[in-house]
């Protein structure tokens, strides 16, 4: 969730083409006003995306909070080349985003454990992505909300991408004791599959080898296309609205 990035439109080059509201996925566009591109929800643009922006036809949007030396393509490339707007598009830039995202790092045990693997193997790579200059942004994200989840794609806890990639290739689960409690419903939670293994909690070797496998192509979910907020997710956060909303704090429940 962007704080200072959103994207601004120039009205006198805008040609009104509608393609910036249809393909945006966080809402950050009044689709009631298309074709014309309003932005009613800035808050909503993900950081560093230029979805909208590499599919404008006449370059006629610029991003406020925008340092990366970004230039609007002018249509010189084909819109089906970029990704939608979840880091994934295509960039001559060499900046690796990997973001954490997450449920719980108070008492869930796989969030808490993979969190812990997870910065170890990015304090061991990023010297030396660096020094082949790579510049790497790290960061965390919780969860917290059933609209934040849906702003940013979630399909399980914890999750794991790297320039809007998620580095599992598909989605499995198992019961998470941590996550039930947490929300009063059975609830399931990611598990790692790695040679022939599944694992909780992620072996350090197989988040490495994963994340370079991201990064260098091999590998790797885009987070784009329809989307859903899965069952299982839903309700793990109406439980946990349920219990907070108790009298009793949720010790009942």
């Amino acid at each position: 969730m962007a704080k200072t990035w959103y994207p601004v439109i120039d009205y006198l080059t805008c040609a009104e083409c509608g393609t910036c509201v249809v393909k945006c996925p966080h809402g950050v566009y009044d689709t009631a006003k298309a074709p014309s591109p309003v932005v009613t929800n800035p808050e909503a643009c993900i950081d560093h995306c230029h979805g909208c922006g590499n599919r404008c036809p006449v370059g006629a949007i610029t991003y406020v909070g925008d340092d990366t030396g970004w230039i609007p393509p002018n249509g010189e490339q084909p819109a089906e080349e970029f990704c939608c707007s979840c880091g994934c598009e295509a960039s001559p830039e060499k900046k690796i985003v990997v973001e954490y995202l997450y449920l719980d790092l108070h008492t869930c045990d796989r969030c808490i454990g993979t969190d812990a693997v997870l910065d170890e193997v990015i304090v061991t790579l990023t010297p030396a992505l660096r020094l082949t200059g790579y510049e790497v942004e790290y960061k965390k994200v919780e969860m917290e909300t059933a609209e934040i989840a849906e702003q940013y794609r979630f399909l399980s806890s914890p999750t794991i991408r790297v320039n809007g990639q998620d580095i599992c290739r598909s989605v499995a689960e198992n019961s998470c004791g941590c996550c039930s409690d947490i929300s009063g419903t059975d609830v399931d939670c990611r598990i790692f599959e790695y040679n022939g293994e599944s694992y909780e909690v992620p072996p350090k070797e197989m988040l490495a080898e994963a994340i370079l496998k991201t990064i260098f192509g091999t590998t790797g979910n885009c987070s784009c296309g329809d989307y859903k907020l899965p069952d299982n997710l839903k309700a793990f956060y109406e439980g946990k609205t349920s219990k907070s909303a108790c009298s009793c704090g949720g010790n009942c429940c």
